[in-house]
């Protein structure tokens, strides 16, 4: 199993450097798919969906390779805030969140295209955000432009002066790429990191 490649469905440099820290060889491949959710899709079911749509589109391509796919759904009181994209909804978003927990499900899908095997899960983070005036928001969205994060902040920047609390199993779901869950998948197709 070690000599199949290891692929990296993503362009995001956030997930990029995360896997780099398991010191694996890998590349990455962005796939080019809808994210749109479905009718009636919960949260979590749009993240697990979109996470294996972009594994399966990468080994298309790639028969001999293991390949990782992501994807985050951020939601307030069960409601999925997507990518704001643009500065006005950014501002929505975090006047909404402002003194309320958010939970990002953060999908991972481990998809070996010589097999076919696939594992995939949903791993919840739940962040409590300040009660941000609408002048630090304004300053935040300024200073960090998060417009392609879901819930318009990124913690592993100035993001996480928004944040009052965080609660969950891996701080790197946050991020996007759940490594501790990513190792087992790993190790269950024959991958040891250490």
């Amino acid at each position: 199993m070690q000599s199949l490649n290891l692929i990296l469905a993503s362009s995001s440099i956030y997930r990029r450097e995360l896997l780099q820290r398991l010191q694996l060889p890998f590349t990455c491949i962005s796939p080019e798919v809808d994210e749109t959710p479905l009718t009636d899709e919960l949260p979590q079911e749009t993240a697990l969906r979109l996470a294996e749509v972009k594994a399966r589109k990468v080994a298309e391509e790639h028969p001999h390779a293991l390949v990782i796919g992501c994807d985050q759904v951020a939601t307030l009181d069960n409601q999925q805030l997507g990518k704001p994209m643009h500065h006005d909804n950014a501002v929505k978003q975090l006047s909404m969140m402002r003194g309320r927990e958010v939970i990002f499900h953060s999908a991972l899908c481990l998809y070996n295209a010589a097999t076919r095997n696939i594992q995939a899960e949903v791993v919840p983070y739940v962040v409590r955000f300040r009660n941000l005036s609408d002048d630090q928001i304004e300053r935040y969205l300024r200073k960090e432009q998060p417009y392609h994060c879901a819930g318009s902040a990124k913690s592993e920047g100035l993001g996480i002066a928004l944040i009052e609390s965080m609660t969950g199993e891996d701080p790197n779901a946050l991020i996007g790429l759940p490594l501790i869950k990513l190792i087992s998948m790993l190790q269950q197709e024959g991958v040891c990191v250490i």
